[in-house]
Parts: structure tokens; sequence; C-alpha cells
């Protein structure tokens, strides 16, 4: 019988680490903001930064957000293949706001499933699938699920 040494043990540990690390390599950054936005773990972070479209918000990583005009009462009305293509921008906890924003305009709504989405101003914020890049904003004012997308600016009005 073999017996372990702990150099053996760390030997196993350095692969298995190397191994995540590829892992997280090779999945894509559409998938991370997925993951990101339905797994989150600890309060979402806002901030506000400059973009061709004026001072937006975006999440902590620099992923802009978006709000739904078809949104109602502070409830998400975007589930199924609307919540796919524009995954809701979720939390665990209250969010926090950072450089630029309102903290008292930040809030959650609960999503049908019971998970926390993040609101600002009363509407409730989403990523874009096609925004592979923090700072990029390719859905701006785009009429898609039956309404129009926008982003946000600091006072929490859409930006048209």
């Amino acid at each position: 019988m073999r017996s372990i040494t702990k150099s053996s043990v760390v030997g196993m540990l350095v692969v298995l680490a190397a191994v995540v690390v590829v892992g997280a390599a090779v999945a894509s950054p559409t998938q991370a903001t997925t993951a990101h936005s339905r797994g989150a773990t600890r309060a979402a972070t806002v901030t506000a930064h400059p973009s061709r479209y004026g001072k937006v918000v975006f999440d902590g990583r620099g992923r802009v957000l978006y709000s739904f005009a078809r949104d109602r009462g502070g409830s998400s009305s975007c589930y199924g293949a609307c919540a796919t293509a524009w995954p809701p921008f979720l939390s665990k906890s209250a969010p926090r706001g950072l450089a630029g924003v309102k903290a008292r305009l930040l809030g959650t709504t609960k999503r049908s499933d019971g998970t926390l989405q993040v609101t600002y101003a009363g509407r409730p914020l989403y990523y874009f699938e096609g925004d592979t890049k923090p700072g990029e904003i390719t859905c701006q004012n785009v009429s898609s699920f039956g309404g129009l997308w926008l982003v946000v600016a600091p006072s929490g009005k859409p930006v048209r």
C-alpha cells in the first residue's frame, strides 16, 4: 500500500488549482456576467461612469446596467427568454452605492423565483448578454421583448 506524502498532496492541489484556472479562463464573458447576476453572494455595488450617453450607472465591475420600459410598479416583467437575453442584476442583500450614484435610490424587488433584483429609482436593473466587456454598451434604446431597453442616469431617469 502506497502512503500519501505531504509533497504528493501539495502536487495534487497544484494540479487542481491549474484545472480551476484554465476552466475559468475558457468561460465566456457572457457566462461570467450571467453567473454573476444569478449567483450574487454579497451586496451588489452600483457606480456611475461617463459614457457616450453621458454619465450612466454600472455595476461595481464596470458592466453597464439597463432598465426595461415595460416594467411597472418596481417589479420585473422580464422572465424566460427575456431574462436569458437580459439577465437581472441580482444581490443577496441591500445593494451599496459607490461614486456618482444616490444611495437612497438603490433598492431591491423580489422576483418570482424569490431572488432579489437590484433597483435604481424603483426601476429593476439588467445586464445585456451581448455586452461582454466592462464599459461596453451595445443595446441602448433598443426595442426587445415588448419594450425599450435604456441605460440609466445617476438621477434615476432612463436615458433616451
